[in-house]
């Protein structure tokens, strides 16, 4: 259940991050109140998750998924450049979500 918890917080924090760049410094109600509320969710959720997972592993897998996944969101539907060093950064972080799943007891 943690790992769900993790996942969905990761889920959440991307949706924060791209309702975040769309509320124009927090001045449009709709996609700021969209903000706040996903982050209140996510931050909840990690948690949830931070109850048995290590903190070391839930926060960076917590971060990595967003972080990839604002990444992604940025490239697809912002139409933001997609470089190869910037394509590298993402699978680096993306090998070491897998490797703090791996080396997690849990």
């Amino acid at each position: 259940m943690a790992w769900i918890c993790l996942f969905a917080a990761g889920i959440l924090e991307i949706v924060w991050a791209f309702s975040m760049k769309k509320s124009a410094g927090f001045t449009l109600l709709i996609p700021t109140t969209i903000t706040i509320a996903t982050m209140i969710v996510s931050f909840g959720l990690l948690s949830v998750a931070m109850r048995t997972l290590p903190l070391g592993t839930a926060y960076t897998i917590w971060t990595g998924i967003g972080a990839v996944g604002a990444f992604v969101v940025g490239i697809t539907v912002l139409g933001e450049a997609i470089t190869p060093a910037r394509i590298v950064a993402a699978l680096l972080i993306i090998s070491g979500i897998i490797t703090m799943k791996l080396a997690s007891a849990h």
